[in-house]
């Protein structure tokens, strides 16, 4: 297991959410590629795809996957943790203060209330990328010192 944990996801507008990514999570790209249907269906992506991968700035990577043909439509992102499976990609950030403005600014909109939430790790916000995929935001600054608790 040399390479970066990679995750998928499925998105509707790749520009959209590729533009979101890069330029409020400082997630550079890495690499494009097209996946042809003769590669996709045998490995149980269905159709042709278009995926582009992203860097996270403290490790692994996200890929963003169009695919050829709709996807399913999306589902409620709340509760998160109301669902089984992937809810949600966590980003470590330096500071989350600066960052609000910008995520609002790119089309996010917060599912924290308050938007930033103290924890006895430090601050987290959670918020729906512009497609309402959901980011978790965790600023371990201001961490606060309680035993037997963390987030």
């Amino acid at each position: 297991m040399g390479k970066p944990f990679e995750a998928g996801v499925v998105v509707r507008d790749l520009e959209l959410v590729e533009r979101f990514y890069r330029g409020v999570l400082s997630c550079p790209v890495v690499r494009r590629s097209y996946v042809p249907e003769s590669v996709a269906a045998p490995a149980g992506l269905g159709g042709e795809l278009l995926v582009v991968w992203l860097q996270v700035p403290s490790g692994g990577r996200v890929k963003l996957i169009l695919p050829q043909v709709a996807a399913n439509p999306g589902w409620s992102a709340l509760p998160l943790a109301g669902c089984r499976g992937l809810s949600y990609l966590t980003f470590h950030v330096e500071d989350i203060d600066p960052m609000v403005s910008s995520l609002v600014a790119a089309g996010a909109r917060p599912l924290s209330g308050p938007v930033v939430v103290r924890t006895p790790g430090g601050r987290i916000s959670f918020w729906a990328d512009p497609e309402g995929n959901v980011v978790e935001l965790v600023d371990e600054r201001g961490r606060e010192s309680c035993s037997g608790r963390s987030n």
